[in-house]
């Protein structure tokens, strides 16, 4: 026979009902101070967090952009430049650039660009999406053989 009784020492659970006075989140009233109160619900203590600001970085769209292609199998690093709506190949993928764009005030950082890349023999997209230059496996291409990744956007 099992009997379950409380372990000696055991502390007591008290819950209490949530009032607003503790763990609410309160906007801040209109005395100049911008930002959330946040009142913590174990000693009552409030934090302000400040608003988000919008960011203020502005792109520009540009007329192409310079990839490199790795084939894995080989070693062969292959750097080629492409324009917005046309089509290369890297091995045997066909890869489509359908936007390129970087910051209006670093033109020669931070690119990033909408690629379509497609196994012709197979018949399937297997990539389809943003690729950023300056964080390349951010969201890369997943080929057992090639690996493509963005430099940066040409605007001539």
């Amino acid at each position: 026979m099992c009997f379950a009784w409380p372990a000696f020492g055991q502390g007591t659970i008290i819950t209490t009902p949530n009032d607003g006075s503790q763990g609410a989140i309160v906007t801040t009233p209109n005395d100049g101070t911008q930002g959330t109160i946040i009142i913590s619900p174990v000693d009552g203590s409030e934090t302000v967090l400040p608003d988000v600001k919008e960011d203020e970085v502005r792109a520009a769209s540009g007329t192409g952009a310079e990839l490199r292609g790795l084939d894995k199998t080989s070693g062969t690093v292959t750097p080629f430049s492409i324009a917005v709506g046309e089509t290369a190949a890297v091995g045997r993928l066909e890869v489509t650039l359908g936007e390129c764009r970087y910051p209006e005030d670093n033109p020669t950082g931070e690119g990033y660009a909408w690629l379509t890349i497609l196994d012709p023999n197979r018949e399937n997209v297997l990539f389809d999406g943003w690729m950023v230059a300056s964080s390349p496996a951010l969201n890369a291409l997943d080929h057992a053989r090639y690996d493509v990744w963005v430099i940066r956007c040409t605007t001539a």
